[in-house]
């Protein structure tokens, strides 16, 4: 398994301890694109880095990490073909897999303490999409709503 990992730099020190221990409980190959440190960063610039890591299937998923977990989702989800999503519980990684065949997992190092951050990262990890036709044709609709927008916003930058 191939993750990338990126925080901005509230998210810096779970990511720290996240690597670790993703590396100890799952044996997977991680791939940092930062922060290094607990400077102040802009978290689009590590969202986008994950998401092309993702789109570009160098990786199986991507994890990013801000304070709320919120700035890392919306700009993740700006991204054709991504599935980001905040989870705050085991629960909530595990079904946005199943169900929406998420492909990055939003945390927020704010109010995740590490223990369930991690818990959080296992279900996410271990969880398959489940391929039931109901799954599989929301999923549908969604990259349909992703084109169309897609799509449009193409024919608003070309009119003069």
């Amino acid at each position: 398994m191939k993750i990338a990992i990126g925080s901005d730099h509230a998210g810096f020190a779970l990511k720290e301890d996240l690597k670790y221990a993703i590396d100890r409980d799952l044996n997977a190959v991680i791939v940092d694109v930062g922060t290094n440190s607990e400077e102040s960063v802009d978290y689009p610039d590590f969202a986008e880095k994950v998401v092309r890591l993702v789109q570009q299937k160098q990786v199986d998923f991507g994890i990013l990490i801000c304070g709320t977990g919120i700035g890392m989702s919306i700009a993740a989800n700006k991204f054709e073909g991504i599935r980001a999503a905040k989870c705050n519980s085991a629960v909530e990684a595990t079904l946005t897999r199943q169900h929406n065949d998420a492909n990055i997992l939003c945390l927020a190092s704010r109010t995740v303490d590490n223990e369930l951050a991690m818990q959080i990262v296992k279900a996410f990890a271990m969880t398959d999409f489940s391929a039931e036709e109901r799954h599989v044709r929301r999923l549908s609709k969604i990259t349909g709503l992703e084109c169309a927008n897609h799509d449009e916003m193409r024919k608003k930058r070309m009119t003069p």
